[in-house]
């Protein structure tokens, strides 16, 4: 009578692990951390759950100081970033034509994707903005053999005021083609995911004659809150302690200057370096501390012996908890963990821009939380002056959600 038990539990011990294909952008390194949150978060919902990542560098950096399995195929994808780099000039990147100009590494990337998909055996692909898989899987659903969730912390390509009515032309083109897409085949995305708030969302439309961003965004996705991927509590609580462990020392005001993940803020990290002297004139006790991240080298940032440049930091979020102040360009991630911690910060968005300069300026705005800056207009003498200012501020932003790695992996988890 026992058998049919036994032979049940025998099935169940020799029945394959779940498995799922994490793909993480490589553009900005913001990616990167909270993704490792949400793999953290699923793994607590699913302890069966093996992640391999296809991923590029620099995201490949923290994957592998989490200890993460990288899938050996990663080394086949054409560079993204390498892309984005080349197409920036002195603090100007025009995302959105960078974009349209990445056919190619997008579909060999595709294919690459394609082959590990099917020489694998997997559940769940999930895909944080992997434009090229969400692109072609609806533009070839008969290749979709797996659920897919996708993620993303802004909706709608939006024209910048240099690229007149032709930009505005074409972003909206873009817009309608991929709403058509979404609508057509509603199958591709088993789950859409929002990482954030409907009031995050910017007020535009997706352009003449389309729909209200956030009115489409909030009847085709779920919303995880902001994904920090730490939590910001204890580090405001022990900040003290956490500069100690820093070795920040208590008689300095600690500057801390980061540019993300690509080569794209080799300018600003130049310009905020040359504001040091004037700025130390201002501030008693100020130390600089210049994050080059992993695709620029220190040695060209010409930087005077007072100030420290260092290459790619783990877990940057802990010193920009326990800094004074920061500098950094408008991507989302770094200035959202600067508002989760609570420090001041002064925020430069890339021209041309569209991310930083709408969505992400909307967002902080939200918030309340950092100064922005223009870049064009911010020699040297003016940034000193205003880390000079900002450097004793207090901030009183809106607190940033510290649930949101856990909201996106419960969105996810029934998926696998």
């Amino acid at each position: 009578m026992n058998a049919p038990s036994t032979t049940r539990t025998w099935t169940r011990s020799l029945a394959r692990k779940r498995r799922a294909l994490y793909i993480s952008s490589p553009i900005g390194l913001g990616h990167a951390q909270r993704d490792v949150s949400i793999a953290a978060e699923l793994r607590k919902l699913h302890p069966d759950l093996e992640i391999d990542w296809l991923a590029q560098h620099p995201v490949t950096a923290v994957l592998e100081a989490h200890g993460e399995t990288i899938h050996p195929m990663s080394a086949e994808l054409a560079s993204e970033s390498a892309h984005i780099t080349a197409e920036s000039s002195e603090h100007d990147l025009n995302a959105f034509q960078a974009i349209r100009r990445m056919d190619e590494i997008l579909v060999a990337n595709f294919m690459v994707f394609h082959d590990v998909v099917e020489s694998g055996e997997y559940d769940l692909v999930i895909g944080d903005e992997a434009w090229d898989v969400d692109y072609f899987l609806h533009e070839n659903p008969e290749l979709k053999h797996t659920a897919f969730a996708w993620m993303t912390d802004f909706v709608g390509w939006l024209p910048m005021p240099a690229g007149g009515e032709r930009e505005a032309f074409l972003t909206a083109d873009y817009n309608a083609e991929m709403i058509e897409h979404v609508e057509r085949f509603p199958r591709i995305r088993d789950r859409a995911i929002f990482v954030g708030e409907p009031d995050d969302i910017v007020p535009d439309d997706f352009g003449p004659g389309l729909p209200s961003i956030r009115e489409w965004t909030e009847r085709h996705y779920a919303f995880s809150g902001y994904v920090t991927g730490f939590d910001p509590s204890p580090l405001i609580e022990r900040r003290e302690e956490l500069r100690h462990e820093l070795g920040f020392q208590p008689d300095e005001r600690v500057v801390i200057v980061a540019v993300g993940g690509s080569g794209v803020g080799e300018a600003l990290l130049r310009r905020v370096i040359a504001s040091y002297p004037d700025a130390a004139r201002r501030v008693n006790g100020l130390r600089m501390i210049a994050v080059a991240g992993p695709r620029i080298d220190p040695a060209v940032l010409g930087a005077p012996p007072e100030v420290e440049v260092r290459p790619f930091v783990p877990d940057l979020f802990r010193h920009l908890a326990a800094c004074d102040l920061a500098v950094v360009q408008g991507g989302l991630t770094t200035t959202m963990e600067l508002a989760a911690a609570r420090r001041p910060f002064l925020y430069f968005p890339l021209r041309n821009h569209f991310e930083q300069n709408r969505h992400v300026r909307h967002r902080l705005e939200r918030y309340g939380a950092g100064r922005r800056m223009d870049y064009d207009a911010s020699p040297p003498e003016v940034i000193a002056e205003a880390i000079a200012a900002e450097i004793a501020r207090p901030v009183d932003y809106r607190p940033v959600e510290s649930d949101g790695a856990a909201r996106a992996a419960a969105l996810i988890a029934p998926l696998i």
